[in-house]
């Protein structure tokens, strides 16, 4: 019997390649239903800005997934995490105790934990500024020309470096004539959102808009604790400005700004487990809650602006310089516990501040294109929160336990970077390009035992009773990587494309290391201020990937096939840990402290395969169009080494977190012309399957909170006039009100009642969408 018999799973995985890449070289002359002299409508090409210019989807040698605005209207998407249905290898949730607060992972690369002192695996941009921190990152989709996400290292061509991928949110520019646009959402849940967007221009070279949303919707279920108090609920207010001057034919500015004021209940877990000490029984509903933190309201605010100018220099130069501020607070009420007593309360507050600035000299010849950049990024981050073990305190005569943690972080980072693609012949073309990072990371950490309550931060004035860490550290850490890529076209509709690419992430400082009980690191018999710095810092961690795809065209432009195979070496990989400690100093390891390492190597192998198709347009004269759109993703990541706190290597016992094995995706749409009225457009129906298999919350597989395969399912109706002046939709999402993890705490023996919380994916929900544009 051959492998492929004894393994299903290998053998699937091998027929879909074969498929992939045999769908668009097989291809029949006409699509299914249609004849051979009937209708020629192709696929709209999508033009991505990936390489820093307006290019096809289909030229450039990168996978890419990206959303029309038109398209996520026509889903009825609400907010970024729902393109994740429809992206390979991709992991986009709200974050544990967050409405707002980004965890992403791409290709099992990502950031788990929020903390100041951590640097995100994947980029989030939004109108080319790099987003810092993940607080304020769940954005909201609206005004939004597309959204593309670009799956590897990046770097080369834009912005900040990411090791895992980058996601850009691009807003619309506004037109040339007056153009408004109000939508009006009613739905399940009480949900009713309002959307008001406008342009104007005040004279031939200027202009002016923007947009503002309000966005509500009651609670997925209730605090059954704190009356009036809703779990899930969304209470956002959001707008967008902009301003756009033509100085000059070649010259031109635009000042943009956005403010996002979220002011939603807390987000509480749902207990997996009997309290261990009260024996309160599980809940029936996943999305009520007991929580009883004392203070409930939760508080985000986020703002930025921005300021882009381009010069066009000449027909092959052009210059563009992008000047950015953001800032953001966030006040969460997170009760780990999720229990009435006051046991494993953690109020938590962020501030988040950067200035960011990039220079670009673009450069576009008859057979060649670049790019040549330089970006500066001055940030900090802080937080402070509290560990509230009140109960446990009181038990052991400590009242008003409280472990208190502060972290304040700066982040100086500088660099330079270039890319440029040379067109060797008519088919084939080089690209070349590399990055220099410098980054400064400077800490300050505190942590602290208390009593008597909450610290100063949280309007408290307690007694320390110990100090745990206490810390103040600076270090620099720099890298070069490298990219290069090379296209052939091998026929005009087929580009076959290598890619290799390098990406950094820099090192930081443990925000949660205790500094009391850092070990003798150096053998000279005393735990000095070396010993503690090296205690604390952990290094950078680097990605190099290999890729090799193969992007099609076929069917006189009624179907494209786009496949990307992959692999990553991911060395260095920053673990939280711990490690072990000889705490009364008698030669013996006793104890152990959370420390932050590069235990681990590891070994990434993936297929991405998305492809579009018109499968039947014209029907017999009939004017109906059919057509399916689909996703598949498939990866293969697993340690090489993963030392644990003693000492041992444990790669066998430890996996990815947040990466399924197999992402998939289907939609298919069936449009037809419908005349409502005196008004001419066409009925869509569109009906969207995802999948994603098992995959575990944290590197350590924990059953209670890791996540079983499944399926959503999100139908829409919508129709569309044909002036483009009116949209109507009705859009149901996970129809069969599948119940799916996202998030979770694992504190089991931590405080008198434990915590093994989880956080949820949205239920059942159906809405009804208006939408008039009057231009």
């Amino acid at each position: 019997m051959s492998a492929l018999q004894k393994n299903p799973a290998r053998r699937q995985l091998s027929l879909a390649i074969a498929l992939a890449i045999a769908t668009p070289l097989i291809a029949p002359v006409t699509a299914l239903g249609q004849e051979e002299d009937g209708n020629k409508g192709v696929i709209e090409e999508v033009t991505v800005t990936a390489r820093r210019r307006d290019e096809s989807l289909q030229d450039v040698p990168i996978a890419v997934t990206a959303f029309s605005g038109a398209e996520l209207a026509r889903i009825g998407a609400t907010d970024l995490i729902e393109i994740t249905q429809t992206t390979p290898n991709a992991t986009l949730e709200v974050s544990r105790g967050t409405n707002t607060t980004l965890s992403a992972f791409i290709r099992g690369v990502g950031q788990q934990d929020p903390v100041a002192g951590f640097e995100a695996g994947v980029g989030i941009y939004l109108d080319d500024v790099y987003l810092n921190r993940p607080q304020a990152a769940v954005l909201d989709i609206y005004d939004v020309e597309r959204i593309e996400v670009l799956r590897g290292p990046q770097g080369t061509l834009y912005g900040r470096n990411t090791i895992g991928g980058a996601i850009k949110y691009v807003t619309k520019k506004l037109g040339t004539e007056p153009e408004g646009k109000v939508k009006f959402t009613a739905g399940t849940y009480g949900q009713l959102d309002l959307i008001l967007t406008g342009s104007t221009p005040l004279s031939d070279t200027f202009r002016v808009g923007g947009s503002v949303a309000r966005l509500t919707r009651d609670g997925f279920g209730d605090n059954l604790n704190l009356s009036g108090i809703e779990n899930y609920n969304k209470d956002v207010f959001a707008l967008r400005f902009s301003a756009e001057w033509d100085a000059t034919p070649n010259l031109s500015f635009r000042l943009s700004g956005d403010y996002v004021e979220d002011d939603s209940d807390p987000r509480q877990g749902h207990r997996l487990t009997v309290g261990n000490f009260s024996g309160a029984p599980i809940l029936s509903d996943v999305f009520d809650t007991r929580a009883g933190l004392n203070n409930p309201t939760q508080e985000v605010e986020a703002r930025g602006i921005q300021l882009t100018a381009e010069w066009d220099v000449n027909d092959w130069i052009k210059v563009k310089n992008v000047l950015a501020y953001r800032d953001d607070e966030s006040f969460s009420p997170i009760d780990f516990d999720s229990l009435p007593l006051a046991d494993l309360d953690v109020p938590v507050v962020y501030e988040n501040d950067q200035f960011s600035e990039e220079l670009q000299v673009l450069f576009e010849g008859e057979r060649w294109a670049g790019v040549v950049g330089a970006y500066f990024l001055d940030a900090n981050a802080f937080n402070a929160f509290d560990v509230i073990l009140a109960a446990t305190g009181d038990v052991i005569g400590l009242p008003g336990l409280n472990a208190f943690t502060f972290g304040d972080v700066d982040t100086d980072t500088w660099s330079v970077f270039a890319d440029f693609t040379y067109d060797w012949s008519d088919t084939v073309s080089f690209s070349l390009g590399g990055r220099y990072t410098s980054d400064e990371r400077s800490s300050r950490i505190l942590r602290q035992t208390l009593i008597g309550g909450t610290s100063e931060f949280f309007g408290g004035s307690p007694t320390p009773i110990a100090t745990t860490s206490d810390f103040d550290g600076s270090e620099e850490f720099s890298e070069f990587t490298p990219r290069a890529s090379v296209n052939w076209y091998f026929n005009p509709n087929h580009n076959l494309y290598f890619t290799y690419s390098e990406g950094f992430k820099g090192g930081s400082f443990d925000p949660r290391g205790q500094t009391s009980l850092a070990p003798d690191l150096d053998g000279d018999g005393d735990v000095d201020d070396q010993d503690i710095f090296s205690f604390m810092l952990f290094e950078p961690e680097t990605v190099d990937t290999f890729e090799i795809g193969l992007k099609s065209t076929a069917l006189d432009g009624r179907l494209t096939s786009n496949l990307a195979v992959f692999f990553s070496d991911y060395t260095d990989v920053q673990i939280p840990g711990s490690v072990g400690v000889d705490s009364d100093g008698d030669g013996v390891v006793d104890t152990f402290v959370g420390v932050t390492s590069n235990a681990a190597d590891a070994d990434i192998f993936g297929v991405e395969w998305e492809g579009r198709a018109i499968l039947a347009q014209d029907l017999a004269h009939s004017g109906d169009d059919l057509s399916l759109a689909w996703t598949f993703g498939y990866i293969d990541a697993e340690y090489n080494e993963f030392i644990d706190a003693f000492g041992n290597d444990v790669a066998d016992e430890r996996v990815f977190q947040n990466t399924p094995d197999l992402t998939a995706s289907a939609q298919l749409s069936y449009s037809v012309p419908l005349e409502i009225g005196t008004k001419s457009g066409r009925l869509s129906f569109i009906n969207t399957l995802s999948h994603r298999d098992e995959h575990s919350q944290f590197e350590v597989p924990t059953p209670q909170l890791d996540q079983d395969t499944y399926t959503l399912w999100d139908f829409s109706v919508v129709w569309e006039d044909d002036s483009g002046h009116w949209r109507a939709g009705l859009h149901g999402k996970n129809l069969t009100d599948e119940e799916y993890k996202v998030a979770g705490y694992f504190f089991p023996n931590l405080g008198l009642e434990g915590s093994i919380t989880a956080f949820y994916g949205n239920p059942r929900q159906v809405m009804a969408t208006v939408e008039y544009n009057w231009f």
